[in-house]
């Protein structure tokens, strides 16, 4: 890929020698000499200092206009390397393990329609999943026991980069029959301190949200009835239906509840609980291969929201 002139330009700067770049060109060195003559009419430049070179063999120098090509030659093959590399990986034929790893609102209702779709496509490719929450998942990331998570909630790890996948919205839900089910409208923060919580386990991403979000709303979790701390977003939508307490949850996982019934979403004046679900890899770890090409499926597939 890279412009052939600069490449034979580049061997006799290395070599300082027409005949040895030649050798390593596997060129004659009349073909070499007349690349060099081309580049330096195109760049209106003398690019070498011939007058120590008339015997044969024998060696030359660069010249100052030389040597400043030869600092942006270096450079744009350097970038040439890096481009074949990315296409390379765009390119790549994903087969082959992969290990992936989840956190449990987006292993039960976001991954399986992607998975899906991913494995028709690549159906060389050999999935493993490992799902848990937040903080298990960003250690098993760290831990290089899985090459890609997805988390969502914040990853409080140094050795590990997130990049966002798609946004998410956690909402209040009620039973049906709950009386804020039945007025209709937003209610007061102050009636959250009156109603039995349901909430996720502490190291959840969820529960991080939710927490963060009460806290700047003048509402720290002391000052509310927690009933039950359940271990997924399933337990928590079992939970309000079974009219155990109220409880915050992804929009994402709703969408069965919904249709059927069971519960109903309440707004909190004041209250927006906004997030994002993000991938999760070591800091510095160049995704290659079945990792890089699920990350790109999956970044397409999840970008039309949670509709």
């Amino acid at each position: 890929m890279e412009n052939f002139r600069l490449r034979v330009f580049r061997a006799v700067a290395e070599e300082l020698s027409f005949r040895k770049a030649a050798e390593v060109l596997h060129l004659s060195q009349p073909a070499v000499s007349q690349h060099v003559r081309a580049l330096e009419e195109e760049a209106g430049v003398q690019l070498f200092d011939r007058a120590r070179g008339a015997g044969h063999g024998s060696q030359i120098s660069l010249t100052e206009a030389g040597r400043v090509l030869l600092r942006y030659a270096n450079a744009a093959a350097e970038t040439m390397v890096e481009a074949r590399r990315s296409l390379a990986a765009l390119h790549e034929e994903a087969d082959g393990p992969l290990k992936l790893g989840a956190s449990t609102t987006v292993a039960q209702y976001l991954l399986p329609r992607i998975l899906g779709a991913f494995l028709k496509q690549y159906p060389q490719v050999k999935l493993s999943l490992v799902s848990g929450n937040t903080e298990q998942i960003v250690e098993a990331v760290a831990e290089k026991k899985v090459e890609l998570g997805i988390i969502e909630g914040p990853a409080m790890r140094r050795e590990v980069k997130t990049e966002r996948m798609v946004q998410d919205e956690m909402v209040l839900i009620v039973s049906p029959n709950h009386v804020w089910a039945r007025k209709g409208g937003a209610i007061e923060k102050k009636e959250l301190a009156k109603v039995p919580l349901l909430l996720r386990e502490r190291g959840s991403g969820s529960r991080r949200v939710v927490e963060r979000a009460l806290k700047k709303l003048g509402l720290p979790l002391r000052s509310l009835q927690v009933a039950m701390e359940l271990d997924s977003t399933e337990a928590i939508i079992s939970g309000v239906e079974a009219e155990l307490g109220v409880g915050f949850v992804s929009l994402w996982a709703l969408g069965k509840a919904l249709r059927l019934g069971t519960v109903k979403v309440v707004a909190v004046k004041g209250l927006e609980m906004r997030r994002d679900f993000s991938f999760v890899r070591l800091a510095g770890a160049e995704m290659t291969g079945a990792a890089a090409a699920f990350q790109r499926f999956a970044l397409g597939a999840a970008g039309g929201g949670n509709s």
